[in-house]
């Protein structure tokens, strides 16, 4: 056999070694108890005749003779290893029914974590802990927090969070759970018909703050509309007032020149004139013919060349 013959070979040998015998014994040494692999967020529990022999919770591996001792041969054959989970959970308790101090029906809504603190006592201490927590919580919640005043019920969320916490932790430890935050998250009217009239109520509030704001704003106008006139009349008056005595300063100042003074009445007087509404008509100073004979020749004159008719 030549050496790359036997370098295929060895290669082949190595490769079902890897591949199959060695995981083929570790399966047996599972089987046998010699060592088990536990998952991160993960504990088993060892049961032997109806025994709890012994919890894995620590992630990694672990040789089972050396935590168990010599019932780690058996346990796997004539016991049996149960797996917990140990993450973090959430529930979601929605409108729990409760009153306020005034009699009003209240419905809070309450959020908490949990996880298991125990494993052995998560197992056997409760038959359902998950239920039994949950009641907990919700009898907790109704007990604590009926007949609170509504403005605090609706407020101070965390004072009641804690409160909440601290009923329930103490219980929920003995079943192998652990408590974790709590939260109100929701506080809220459980009455119809008590939300509608709240509605009205509201809605009422609103339309008179609108229409107060409104008015106000109406007012300021008004006053400074008013205002605004006041001081404009004032003003017009003190101009009336004083008109007088400018024109009568002016006239005085021209009269004082009688070719002036004629100058400026003959052009007031033209202005006059002119301003109206008033027809003129201009005739010569001195006419032969008579005014008759002067307002006929003014007439327009015939297309065909014959006298102006007359009106």
């Amino acid at each position: 056999m030549d050496a790359f013959s036997q370098f295929l070979l060895t290669a082949a040998i190595t490769f079902i070694g890897c591949s199959i015998a060695v995981p083929f014994l570790l399966f047996l040494g599972r089987i046998a108890g010699l060592y088990a692999i536990v998952q991160e967020r993960r504990s088993q529990v060892y049961i032997l005749f109806g025994k709890v022999i012994g919890v894995l919770d620590e992630p990694g591996l672990h040789l089972l003779p050396a935590k168990l001792g010599p019932a780690a041969f058996l346990v796997n054959w004539l016991g049996k290893c149960q797996i917990v989970d140990l993450r973090l959970d959430q529930t979601y308790l929605r409108s729990q029914a409760v009153n306020s101090e005034e009699g009003a029906p209240m419905g809070i809504g309450i959020w908490y974590e949990m996880f298991v603190s125990d494993p052995a006592f998560f197992l056997f201490k409760n038959t359902d802990p998950r239920g039994s927590l949950s009641a907990n919580v919700s009898n907790s919640t109704v007990r604590c927090l009926s007949n609170l005043p509504l403005g605090k019920m609706l407020i101070d969320r965390h004072v009641m969070s804690d409160t909440v916490r601290s009923e329930v932790t103490p219980k929920s430890h003995e079943w192998g759970f652990k408590l974790g935050s709590v939260y109100i998250r929701k506080v809220h009217f459980r009455d119809a018909m008590m939300i509608k009239q709240i509605e009205s109520k509201v809605v009422n509030r609103l339309r008179q703050v609108t229409s107060a704001i409104k008015q106000d704003g109406v007012n300021q106008v008004s006053v400074i509309t008013s205002t605004a006139e006041k001081t404009a009349a004032v003003e017009l008056a003190k101009a009336a007032a004083v008109r007088p005595q400018i024109v009568g300063d002016a006239l005085r100042d021209i009269s004082t020149d009688p070719d002036v003074a004629q100058a400026v009445f003959d052009v007031l007087e033209a202005q006059k004139i002119i301003n109206g509404k008033a027809t003129v008509t201009l005739m010569p100073a001195s006419s032969s013919g008579g005014i008759l004979t002067d307002l006929l020749a003014a007439q327009p004159q015939r297309r065909d060349g014959g006298p102006p008719p007359v009106k």
